[in-house]
């Protein structure tokens, strides 16, 4: 394994120094979401024996930060907060954000009551806090069959976005594609825009899934402004690739969306492996005019 991930990241840095000889690609404040590279540090067991030649060779490629997504019992990738933050900052990229997640049960769904659900909060939350984390997402949740239950759900995500704000840090709700579909005649992702504060709540468009659920990410970002703090830049494998997304419209509305990060995730590739499918997809968003070098306030 350790000789492969040496030949593939070789491979890349290869392939990076033939594409951007003559004309160098601006730094830009690009996080990656490390679920895209799940093959190589997906696990505790995986990440101790991977992270340093991964996370490094992520960051040679031009991204600056990263989103976990393996947090579990205090710990991220099975080392504590303080070490998974140590290990971001010497490959030289910063923590930005994690996807977390204690979805609500049928039970909890029906009576309303939190309480279990929030008690796990409060112990994840000051690891995020710790690990150095401004971002705290829920990558997922599980769709109610009523709008009732949806409400719920709603109360829960403000409750949950109070503690964050109290430690420093923000929640946000990042979408698949069955957010557009409807509970009651209403669309799911409405009512929540519509049922949570925007001042404990964002959400994190992820622009691949919003198009997949035949929704418009830009028409979202002017009818609920201010409400999409950070995005998710997703394609169907490769950023740019399948011609699928409009990410010139989808950069062209970031003001009104109130955009001031966002990660790539690739979730599959065509014929490359992980990483080159990360570069791809860098390469893409380095050296698209439209994408500006920093959205931060």
């Amino acid at each position: 394994m350790r000789r492969f991930l040496v030949t593939v990241i070789a491979a890349c840095g290869i392939i990076s120094a033939g594409c951007c000889q003559n004309t160098p690609a601006p730094k830009k404040d690009m996080a990656v979401q490390l679920y895209s590279a799940r093959d190589l540090i997906g696990s505790p067991e995986l990440y101790a024996k991977n992270h340093v030649e991964v996370l490094k060779a992520i960051a040679d490629m031009g991204y600056t930060g990263v989103e976990a997504a393996n947090y579990k019992n205090g710990l991220f990738y099975g080392v504590s907060p303080e070490q998974f933050k140590a290990d971001i900052e010497a490959a030289g990229m910063e923590v930005v954000a994690s996807h977390t997640n204690r979805k609500l049960s049928a039970k909890e769904l029906a009576s309303g009551d939190l309480t279990e659900a929030l008690a796990w909060w409060d112990e994840a939350i000051p690891a995020h806090k710790a690990a150095g984390m401004r971002y705290v997402v829920c990558p997922s949740m599980t769709i109610p069959e009523t709008l009732a239950g949806l409400k719920v759900t709603c109360d829960y995500f403000n409750e949950i976005g109070r503690k964050c704000k109290e430690a420093g840090m923000s929640f946000g709700f990042h979408n698949h594609a069955r957010e557009f579909k409807k509970i009651e005649d209403v669309v799911i992702m409405d009512y929540m825009l519509e049922n949570t504060d925007p001042e404990l709540v964002f959400f994190q468009m992820d622009v691949y899934w919003a198009v997949y659920g035949n929704a418009s990410p830009a028409e979202y970002f002017n009818k609920y402004p201010g409400r999409w703090t950070v995005l998710h830049i997703k394609d169907k494998k490769e950023i740019g690739q399948s011609g699928m997304v409009g990410f010139d419209a989808v950069f062209a509305n970031a003001e009104p969306a109130g955009m001031v990060e966002f990660v790539v995730e690739v979730e599959g590739c065509r014929n490359e492996t992980a990483l080159e499918g990360l570069r791809v997809s860098a390469d893409y968003i380095l050296n698209a005019p439209f994408v500006k070098a920093t959205y931060r306030k």
